[in-house]
């Protein structure tokens, strides 16, 4: 599989490419035999890998039906939740779409002498409570699963604070709100470094990728799962990752070990992260053999 090329003199072709990656992130993230996800093998009672090959293309689409630079992340978020909920009514991808945003906008302003993390930074230190608002009510509209009561920036207020400031505020809770907060130090720092070791190898892009997922939860409790099941859940089952990182758990029994009829265990913003990278990846010029 050969990247395109992101370096093209026309805006048009720009998009396209812009289009593919973004795709083409989300199918690499939902194909691939990750632990405890949505796999082509493996559906949950109310999401399906149909449903996720749908969102996939849809938000390829709307990311780049105009040009990002002239929507704000928080419209981006908006545009992708609205895109989703016209082709599944399953809650397919906010977290892809809360972490995608902010990467489409920072490559479409992106100076050609300017790496993405910086182009990335620059995007979220401008951001405002017109982004936040946009986000919140978008939030809302996906109806995310473990989403509770807060006492400070609950979604279902309205938004005071610039979207940045927000998710700083629930960043110790949330790997999505952290990335915001941080940079993106999971996918720059952790992700990128894990994904080009594991190609380094020489395995195949989606064994690739599931290495990735389990460095990342190796590392990284899971916070979809501390708010569904508690923090000692999402704990131990970082502590198995890094068991079948070291080789003493087999990646099919840690697959079973996640899976349950009421999906507690589905290490969800791990997955999140992972397409976030893998978006990243493209962006930077990598290639997925």
């Amino acid at each position: 599989m050969t990247l395109v090329v992101f370096t093209l003199a026309h805006s048009g072709l720009k998009r396209e490419a812009l289009e593919q990656q973004v795709q083409l992130a989300c199918l690499l993230e939902v194909a691939a035999a990750k632990p405890g996800n949505i796999t082509p093998d493996h559906d949950f009672c109310d999401t399906t890998y149909a449903d996720m090959v749908r969102s996939a293309l849809a938000l390829g689409g709307v990311f780049t039906r105009r040009r990002a630079r002239a929507r704000g992340v928080g419209e981006l978020i908006a545009d992708g939740v609205d895109a989703t909920a016209r082709v599944t009514d399953a809650n397919t991808n906010l977290g892809i779409v809360l972490l995608f945003a902010p990467l489409v906008r920072a490559e479409a302003v992106r100076e050609s002498d300017e790496s993405l993390r910086c182009a990335t930074e620059r995007t979220l230190a401008r951001l405002d409570v017109a982004d936040a608002q946009d986000a919140f009510a978008a939030i809302v509209r996906a109806h995310p699963s473990g989403l509770g009561d807060v006492a400070e920036h609950d979604v279902r207020a309205p938004a005071r604070v610039a979207l940045r400031e927000a998710m700083s505020a629930a960043a110790d809770r949330d790997n999505v709100a952290s990335e915001y907060a941080t940079g993106y130090s999971i996918v720059f720092d952790t992700g990128l470094p894990l994904l080009a070791e594991a190609l380094g190898d020489g395995v195949s892009t989606l064994d690739a990728i599931v290495s990735l997922h389990v460095g990342l939860l190796a590392s990284h409790p899971d916070t979809l799962i501390a708010r569904k099941a508690g923090v000692d859940a999402a704990l131990a089952v970082s502590a198995a990752a890094r068991e079948v990182r070291d080789g003493t758990l087999s990646p099919a029994d840690f697959d079973a070990s996640l899976r349950g009829a009421d999906n507690r265990l589905n290490p969800g913003t791990t997955a999140d992260l992972v397409a976030a990278t893998l978006l990243a990846a493209l962006l930077t010029g990598a290639r997925l053999p």
